[in-house]
Parts: C-alpha cells; structure tokens; sequence
C-alpha cells in the first residue's frame, strides 16, 4: 500500500479489482461457458469434464499473461493458450468455443461489480444508520444556516442531517436497481452477434447467464452506455459525500464552531490545530470522480462492432472511480464518528 492510497484508497475494493481477482472470474467464466456449452449440445459433456478438470488445477504463468497482454491488448488470447495446455488434446478445441476476448473480460467485470456492490450496499447503509444516529442525538438542536456563504436564518440540524442522508438513500436505491439492469453476461461471439455459436448461441447464453447468476442481456460490446451509467452514479455517490465533507469542514471552523471532530488531523507547525482531513479527502474524492467521469462518457465513442481504444480507456477510468467512491464511503463513515455537535448556547 502507498501513502497516498492509505489515505484516499480501499484495500477491499482494490482487491476485488486486482488482477488476481479478474482471472478468477474469468477462469469461471470459461468452466460456466463450457458446462453451458454441454448442457446446449454445443460441445460433449467429455469436453466441460476435461475443461472443468484443466482449470481446477490451473497455475497461471503470470509472465506469459503479461507479455500476452502487451503483445494482444487483451489478456484472454494469452490466458486461452495456458488453458489449453493443460487441456488433453482431444478436447482442446472446446475450450471458449465460439467465444472472444470480449465476451470474457466484460463478463469478469460483471462479477467482480457484483462484490464491489455487496461493499457499496453495506456502506451506504451503514452511512445512513449513522446519520439516523446522530440525528436522534442532535436533530432538534438549532443551527444557522448559511446560503451564498453567508448567514441566513436559523434552522435545525435534523435539517442538516437531511440533506446529507437522503441523496444516500436515493443512490443505494439506484445501485439495487443497477444490479438488474447492468449486472449481465456479454456473450456475442467475434463480431456481436452469437453467429459463432450457430444455432446454439441464445441456448449457451442463457446457461451462462443461470450459472453465474448474472441477467440475460443481448451483446453489448459496442453500447457501453450502462457502463457510462455506473460512472453517473459513481461521481454522484462520491459528489453527496463530498457535499457532506464540505459542509463539515466548514462547520468545524474555528470562526463558526457549530460541530468538534474527534481525532483530527496534527500539524507540524501549529499544535493547537485539529484538521478535518477525512473531510478534505472527501472533497478531493468528489471532484477527481466527477473529472473522471467526463473521460469515461468518451468510452461510448466505439468504431463498429469493437473499439480498442475506448476499451483501454474504460479500463483506465472505471477501476479508480470504484475505488474512490469506495474510499469516499468509507471516510464518510470515519467523519461521522468524529462528529460532536456543538450546543449553540
């Protein structure tokens, strides 16, 4: 771990997204694409058995994968080739018969989000207790408001606590609802269309979708438009926080004094301080997401049936906006601990 991920990173997030995590994901993918190919008479249940048995086993040459994907852009061809080699001969041909590159890869990232949204659901949760908390403990107690950065008219904090949980409520609805509508297999064969597959292609698809208990959805490997969705939601998500951590640390200033943190940040210079760092993070959290949810939006810019590019470039966006949504939630619940109300009279 870096310093700076120790600070504004999430192990548990990074490591649902690590490497090792994406190959096991589509080291099942290609033992469902094999049982679901049997069970549709695609291939012999002889050939699933011996896939099945190749892959229990596997030990990947992490060097091969990595030449493979510096040498294909993709790191599925390289891995398909270690697999093999452990397939007995007779059966090799049925190993991601039908299948592409594609099909694997947006599929493991299908499964790897569905853990990463077990994670977000718990947070958001948890995040919406605490404010719960707090609001039984503080809400009835005055607070004066401030509209343009300059004081308003007097207001509660239950208001307050409000504003901060309800946008929580409305994004934990929306990634239950996402599950649905963007949790899904791709499987369309080299140019789309399942025609690799024959006649068996929507069959194969259905068994894989069962198996690995993701939705049923036609192709999608040139409409990323769900992904872009997930990226929304994502920079919403950490935009709320940031709008929390915001408010916090102007609360906590010294001139206005309406809340203490517990356990803030030291300076080296100035003992007296106590700086409101999860909350600055959060802020920081906010607007890099929302920056790189604009470059993420240009991965829907696909040439045909396949774009190289703008695959490379969701590969190089979307993997840090989970993690930082991810280290948004978890700060967000580090500050609400830190939280003392403090009363105006």
């Amino acid at each position: 771990m870096t310093l700076l991920s120790a600070l504004a990173g999430d192990a548990e997030i990074a490591a649902l997204l690590s490497d090792a995590a994406q190959l096991d994901a589509m080291l099942t993918i290609e033992r469902a694409l094999a049982a679901a190919s049997a069970d549709a008479g695609w291939i012999s249940i002889d050939d699933a058995t011996a896939i099945d048995s190749a892959i229990e086993g596997f030990e990947p040459d992490w060097v091969g994968l990595q030449a493979g994907m510096v040498q294909d852009g993709v790191v599925v061809p390289a891995l398909v080739r270690q697999l093999k080699a452990k397939v007995p001969e007779a059966h090799r041909a049925a190993l991601h018969k039908g299948a592409t590159s594609q099909d694997v890869t947006d599929t493991a990232l299908m499964l790897q989000l569905g853990k990463v949204f077990d994670l977000y659901e718990a947070r958001l949760s948890g995040l919406i207790t605490q404010l719960e908390s707090l609001d039984a403990a503080y809400g009835d107690r005055s607070l004066m408001a401030h509209t343009r950065m300059q004081v308003a008219l007097p207001t509660t904090w239950r208001a307050k606590l409000a504003s901060w949980s309800e946008p929580l409520v409305r994004h934990l609805r929306a990634i239950v609802a996402m599950r649905r509508s963007l949790l899904v297999i791709q499987l369309g064969g080299p140019v789309g269309d399942r025609g690799s597959f024959g006649e068996f292609g929507d069959a194969i698809a259905g068994g894989l979708a069962r198996r690995l208990d993701l939705g049923l959805a036609t192709p999608w490997q040139a409409t990323r438009d769900p992904i872009i969705a997930l990226g929304g939601l994502l920079a919403q998500i950490s935009g709320s926080l940031g709008k929390l951590g915001m408010d916090v640390t102007l609360q906590a200033q010294n001139e206005v004094a309406a809340i203490r943190l517990e356990g803030g940040g030291g300076s080296s210079a100035m003992a007296h301080k106590s700086n409101p760092v999860n909350a600055e993070v959060l802020v920081a959290l906010a607007r890099y997401n929302a920056g790189l949810s604009g470059v993420l939006a240009q991965a829907l810019v696909h040439e045909n049936e396949r774009s190289g590019a703008a695959w490379t470039l969701e590969w190089l966006t979307l993997p840090p906006m989970l993690e930082a949504s991810g280290a948004s939630l978890r700060l967000a619940a580090l500050l609400l601990e830190q939280i003392r109300v403090v009363d105006p009279d």
